[in-house]
């Protein structure tokens, strides 16, 4: 969710208010609209601009109420609480201007582009064979020195008969003989000289990947090519293709994919047949892809049914005593966290309530000792807001330690403990690192910030000594705080890697290691609200090289949007607000759209007639249990299912 205390995201806020309360009438505002003198701007890179805006009745007359400013890629342009926006980068932009869901405008941001300075053709070799065919790349600079993608790049062959160049620069080389081949984007222009050799390639042979596979599977195909004597061609342009041949003749062809590194996947059932070429030489094998058939019952143990205020994050663990619990926050209401005996998951008990001021208590955490759980506070009435402190050894009479609120008077929405250490968020922009070796005495050892325009921060998991983050525009981000990968540790925080994708709705993330494959993954998840209803999906990135990462496969149920995850024993456990708790299988190598390809082991969208807004599921967040699975729903309190067939696991 997104924090009330942080402006940048105060307009997703209003959608989620807007979209889980019922619409009231408000004849108060009916004829006004909001005036903005200049609904169109255009800035250069670095330069500021006021955006001058007032809500205005029917005659024109301003009515004094108060706007909220949100940019929809802050990376690119930022705008502040008072309406004044900065450039950051060339493009076209959307700023919004709202008063409440239902009076808003738009404000459109240009920011022009340097021109183009410099184009490379990169990657292309000294020689290709006659009758293959080569896809040529190129790398366009303007004259800031940064790389353009949004430039179209023109490149012809000096004698087309030798090799000839089509409108999406793909080279088909004809006959032996040289060429120059000249590349021009935006009056840039560049040459490079290529030859076409006489083809050495006798025979193609493909290997690897297996007969049969299930939906999802990915298998991995290798191409070899050779002359007469069965000398392998290293570098033989091969082109990897597929075939689809689904079972259910209405089911779209494109149902299967293959990269140029041999590696495919099917999302339907049915029969595929990879092909590998070069030039006019091809070999092909036929695989039979069978449904994953991995989906499952689910049902219903337990219910903390919470109607009366908004559910937040929860946490579950054993007590001192061996007995288990359970703590809920809550959301927008009168600063509670309630505490649940949970031993008995088919009646959960609420035995304690806690109350801090505050109208927020997003996240709740437990140490792994089960002795001290600290909550976030927003909303507090002094704006000291910071966290809490509890003794939890005893759930049933949990007391206030101590609080800690230096310089967390912006609110914190996330925190994580970690190693008698407190994670906390700080006003959406940073985490601090608390020590809390005596929780009567915490105190800031450390802290991470990013230097980005506009930065912002919704969420942080540590694991091993690395802290990774979510930064909305920023993307994901991992922080040595103590593994020594990076020299990093509590006291001195070291970045490692990150990766950003172009929507910038990275609100959680989960750092996992396949056990099939050795892989490791940092899945993030969107949060995002582009008509009022939540949107977005989880995302797959290989952080194997921490340097080199690659986003290789997604989630994404329709018309649902992402909140918290958890995985354990390879299955992803994701609260999809409106979608409802969600349960995925994870296993083995991963790429492309894991919901098509049937991965989805179970859901349970959670409905309680007497909820906060009744029978309305919106799952917040998720953790595995002992066999169980516990989620919390923004509507309805602490929920308790199983997958049916699960084994349970008292005894962990």
């Amino acid at each position: 969710m997104v924090p009330p205390t942080a402006f940048k995201r105060i307009v997703p806020l209003v959608l989620v208010l807007a979209l889980m309360a019922p619409l009231t009438a408000q004849a108060q505002d009916e004829g006004l609209k909001i005036k903005v003198d200049q609904p169109e701007m255009t800035l250069t890179v670095g330069e500021t601009a006021q955006i001058s805006a007032q809500v205005v009745d029917a005659y024109g007359v301003d009515q004094q109420k108060r706007l909220f400013y949100f940019s929809t890629n802050r990376r690119a342009v930022s705008v502040s609480r008072t309406g004044e926006v900065t450039a950051h980068k060339p493009g076209t932009y959307a700023l919004l201007v709202r008063m409440n869901r239902e009076i808003s405008t738009q404000v459109t941001v240009n920011v022009p582009y340097p021109p183009v300075e410099r184009v490379t053709i990169v990657g292309t070799p000294h020689h290709v064979y006659e009758g293959t065919r080569v896809a040529l790349v190129s790398e366009v600079e303007d004259a800031t020195g940064a790389m353009r993608d949004n430039v179209t790049v023109r490149m012809t062959s000096s004698d087309p008969s030798v090799a000839s160049i089509d409108s999406f620069n793909r080279l088909t080389a004809h006959k032996p003989g040289q060429v120059t081949i000249t590349a021009e984007a935006e009056g840039a222009q560049t040459e490079t000289a290529l030859a076409v050799v006489v083809n050495p390639i006798a025979q193609v042979r493909l290997s690897g990947g297996q007969p049969e596979a299930r939906t999802g599977d990915v298998l991995t195909f290798a191409a070899r090519a050779s002359d007469d004597g069965g000398n392998a061609i290293d570098d033989a342009p091969i082109l990897f293709t597929v075939h689809a041949d689904p079972d259910d003749p209405l089911a779209p062809s494109a149902s299967a994919q293959i990269d140029q590194q041999g590696r495919f996947v099917a999302e339907t059932p049915g029969f595929y047949t990879v092909v590998a070429s070069a030039g006019s030489l091809s070999d092909q094998t036929t695989v039979r892809v069978e449904p994953r058939n991995v989906r499952r019952e689910i049902e219903l143990i337990g219910q903390g049914a919470v109607g009366e205020v908004h559910t937040s994050d929860l946490w579950v663990w054993e007590g001192v005593d061996g007995r288990d619990y359970a703590v809920t926050g809550t959301w927008n209401a009168d600063g509670e966290a309630y505490f649940w005996d949970v031993t008995d998951a088919a009646t959960p008990a609420l035995i304690d309530t806690v109350t801090v001021d505050a109208r927020t208590v997003n996240d709740v955490k437990v140490s792994e000792d089960g002795s001290l759980c600290i909550i976030s506070r927003e909303g507090a009435s002094n704006r000291k807001n910071g966290i809490v402190l509890l003794d939890c050894t005893n759930p049933y009479d949990v007391k206030i330690i101590s609080e800690f609120t230096e310089n967390l008077t912006g609110g914190v929405h996330n925190l994580f403990i970690y190693q008698n250490h407190v994670f906390a968020l700080s006003a959406g922009q940073r985490y601090d690192i608390i020590n809390i070796d005596d929780p009567a005495q915490p105190h800031r050892v450390g802290s991470f910030e990013l230097d980005t325009p506009s930065h912002a921060i919704h969420d942080v998991w540590v694991e091993d000594g690395i802290a990774y983050s979510s930064n909305w525009s920023d993307g994901v981000v991992m922080v040595d705080v103590g593994n020594g990968i990076a020299g990093g540790s509590v006291t001195n925080p070291v970045k490692i890697g990150s990766y950003a994708y172009p929507s910038g709705w990275n609100h959680a993330a989960f750092p996992y290691k396949s056990k099939d494959t050795g892989k490791f993954y940092i899945i993030a998840g969107d949060e995002a609200f582009p008509d009022g209803k939540p949107a977005g999906w989880i995302h797959f990135i290989d952080f194997t090289d921490p340097q080199n990462p690659k986003e290789v496969a997604r989630y994404e149920v329709p018309e649902a949007g992402t909140h918290n995850m958890w995985v354990e024993d390879d299955k992803l456990y994701v609260a999809y607000y409106q979608g409802g708790l969600r349960v995925v299988d994870i296993s083995g190598d991963l790429m492309g759209d894991l919901y098509k390809q049937g991965r989805e082991i179970a859901k349970y969208q959670a409905a309680d007639p007497k909820g906060k807004i009744p029978n309305s599921p919106m799952a917040w967040g998720p953790q595995p249990y002992k066999g169980r699975i516990f989620f919390s729903d923004m509507n309805s309190g602490l929920w308790i299912v199983k997958i049916k067939g699960d084994e349970e696991k008292p005894g962990l």
